[in-house]
């Protein structure tokens, strides 16, 4: 029996992704979930490409509710306010145009949603074997419990207070609205809502088995802007509120700074220093060994020896800069690299 409205409204932000977006609505229309309990909303960020065309060439094809809407280039935060404006489900679901969803992704969203009751959720995201291996040691690097993956929702063990991120998360419709929806923050926005989120009380899930594979950066310098975006914004975030800042996430500026005083002495006292060198060398080549043999790909591994230290000290320099800038002289909000947002 056909229901009146959806139960999931997917909302999708996007801008000038046309070469990727397809991906993400195959994705969508392959969903092991009946298509009358979601629908989709992209909600497009003024792109200049055609993105416009694709998407309406694919409403013709899918065997879902899929609309399109645009709106003046405003940021993703606000692209998805406008979708949730437009949205009809109860539960709002946030997905990147730069993403895939696993066909079980919806119904476990579904099933869970329906069992458990939350108010909101958290997934986590992964790669695809025929991703990029660029894209492939990205996510290593970004998802692996031995770097970043214990703070980002790929764990249950968490090292600091988990907070669902907008490439796989929900919400539902009444709470968003309640807390007011995404922020001004130019980066970290999906974290500041989920702070208020949690504020409000309310029951959050973290969806292990909801996967989303998430097409990473394709450079080395996207990769590096990205994570030094990533370390401003924390800052930013505890200039909102100092509970999102943990000391887990001086982490990697400690090591950063650590690492410069360490080549330093090196040239200074060589005896002393070269055994930290060696050791963190070794450190580093084994979790990038450990990458390649999960990916079971050479080139991933080689592709790690630059890309974990490109992560850390992209984002410990970020976080410093900023931390300077807003706690030490008082600045307003930093924003760091803004162009090539997506």
């Amino acid at each position: 029996m056909a229901i009146s409205n959806p139960i999931i409204s997917i909302v999708t932000p996007t801008f000038n992704r046309s070469n990727e977006i397809d991906y993400l609505i195959e994705s969508i229309n392959k969903q092991k979930l009946d298509h009358e309990y979601f629908e989709m909303i992209i909600s497009d960020d003024g792109s200049t490409d055609d993105t416009h065309e694709k998407i309406k060439k694919w409403i013709k094809l899918v065997g879902f509710k899929l609309e399109y809407i645009s709106q003046n280039n405003l940021g993703p935060g606000s692209a998805r306010n406008h979708g949730v404006e437009n949205s009809t489900g109860e539960l709002i679901v946030f997905i990147d145009s730069d993403c895939e969803a696993d066909e079980n992704w919806l119904r476990i969203i579904y099933d869970s949603y329906m069992e458990k009751k939350f108010d909101a959720f958290g997934g986590p995201d992964h790669s695809k074997d025929d991703f990029l291996p660029i894209q492939r040691a990205i996510d290593f690097s970004m998802t692996s419990f031995l770097t970043t993956g214990g703070m980002r929702g790929h764990n249950k063990k968490m090292l600091a207070k988990f907070y669902p991120r907008s490439h796989n998360m929900g919400v539902k419709k009444t709470l968003f609205e309640k807390v007011g929806g995404f922020g001004s923050l130019r980066h970290g926005q999906d974290i500041e809502l989920s702070h208020r989120i949690h504020n409000s009380g309310a029951k959050v899930e973290l969806l292990i088995d909801a996967v989303v594979y998430h097409r990473r950066r394709t450079t080395l310098l996207k990769f590096f802007r990205q994570v030094f975006n990533w370390g401003v914004a924390r800052i930013n975030l505890g200039k909102t509120d100092i509970a999102m800042l943990e000391p887990i996430h001086f982490a990697p500026s400690v090591v950063t700074f650590l690492s410069l005083l360490t080549i330093i002495g090196l040239v200074i006292y060589p005896n002393i220093f070269y055994p930290l060198i060696i050791f963190g060398l070794a450190a580093l080549f084994l979790i990038s060994v450990i990458g390649g043999l999960k990916t079971r790909s050479p080139v991933v591994l080689l592709l790690l020896l630059i890309i974990i230290p490109l992560q850390v000290i992209g984002y410990g320099i970020g976080f410093l800069m900023a931390f300077i800038k807003r706690f030490v002289f008082k600045h307003g909000e930093f924003t760091g690299f803004q162009k090539k947002y997506y």
